[in-house]
């Protein structure tokens, strides 16, 4: 019982403080999306104070969920450190607890709130994030983003061979296009014409390119009303294509990753997203152990900020490192798998590595 008492005890600290700290990093993020939000929106009167705050509100839960590692690793430190300096853990200790029994209810409550971030948070703030998009899209005329390139590139094979296709803009889940440049390749590879059209949309097994200008090699400029380019994409690989792999929920993953290949798309994105989310609750393990290597000193002669800043570092380190393997993977240089799941590994097995050397070696 006294066992079960103190294991609730911790994991409703660390689970308070954790929160505490999502939810103030989610609040000013709020604050700061919301104010630029504002400053878009004031030469456009359609867009008043009210639906600017619910365009936010519906856009900071995808934000916010990119700072979780973070919470949870400033969350684990600080409870620490305050069960540390109240003498708390001190207590347990001398009760004849070992580090891994005041170690382990931390771990399982970041388990938990990695699970209920993969299962329910992410998909509920991806479907938010879709909806603001298009507010954002049908006021503003496309999001804002700091990407320059706000365009659609499709590269699809089709009976008459391979297209290359941009698009400026798109609408109506990747079914109308605005401004749009398609190359085409006969099926041995070489170059037959490239067609520059005012708009274009997706009707079943074709692209209607409308006020079309065609131009192939030794041939004058021609015009067309309307071109006709065959095509295998389905509406469905259409709106996969135009709704990024960090926008899209997690129980979609693995079928719009098959509808992205079966239409000779890159799903690797998807892919890598996929295993990212599932190593996610892995991930905030990793950080609790890395911040109970870092904090469960006896801080009585001090050398408290340097000890907690070695463990923002390895907190930081770690992040890094997953972003980088993770671009890696997206690249199509190393498998998803690998890119996703490798790093989280390394992090839990090394906190756990620091933990029995300073407490049992």
């Amino acid at each position: 019982m006294i066992g079960m008492t103190i294991t609730r005890y911790f994991a409703l600290r660390f689970m308070r403080t954790i929160l505490a700290i999502f939810f103030t990093i989610f609040c000013l993020t709020f604050v700061v999306v919301f104010v630029e939000m504002l400053r878009r929106a004031s030469d456009n009167p359609a867009a008043g104070a009210g639906t600017v705050a619910l365009m936010t509100a519906m856009k900071v839960p995808a934000a916010a969920e990119m700072i979780l590692p973070f919470a949870v690793l400033f969350g684990s430190m600080a409870t620490f450190v305050d069960l540390t300096r109240k003498l708390e853990l001190i207590v347990a200790r001398a009760a004849g607890m070992s580090v891994w029994q005041f170690v382990t209810p931390p771990a399982l409550t970041a388990l938990t709130i990695g699970v209920v971030s993969v299962t329910i948070y992410n998909p509920l703030s991806a479907i938010m994030k879709q909806h603001s998009d298009q507010m954002e899209f049908e006021l503003f005329g496309r999001p804002g983003s700091v990407r320059v390139d706000h365009g659609l590139w499709l590269r699809q094979h089709g009976v008459d061979g391979t297209a290359v296709l941009y698009a400026q803009e798109t609408a109506n889940g990747g079914r109308e296009l605005t401004a749009v440049s398609v190359n085409i390749y006969s099926p041995t590879g070489g170059f037959v014409e490239r067609v520059q059209a005012v708009k274009g949309h997706l009707e079943p097994g074709v692209w209607v390119l409308e006020s079309a200008r065609v131009s192939a090699p030794g041939e004058p400029e021609r015009f067309a009303g309307s071109y006709l380019l065959a095509t295998d994409l389905t509406p469905e690989q259409a709106a996969a294509a135009t709704t990024p792999p960090q926008g899209t929920p997690f129980w979609d993953l693995p079928g719009v990753a098959d509808r992205t290949a079966e239409a000779g798309l890159d799903a690797s994105g998807y892919r890598l997203q996929f295993q990212t989310l599932l190593a996610r609750p892995l991930l905030l393990v990793a950080m609790v152990l890395v911040s109970a290597s870092f904090s469960l000193r006896f801080f009585r002669f001090g050398g408290v900020a340097k000890t907690l800043s070695g463990g923002v570092a390895a907190g930081f380190v770690l992040y890094i490192v997953t972003k980088v393997l993770s671009d890696l993977g997206g690249a199509g240089m190393i498998s998803p798998l690998v890119a996703a799941w490798s790093p989280v590994l390394v992090g839990s097995m090394l906190g756990t590595l620091t933990l029995l050397y300073s407490e049992d070696g």
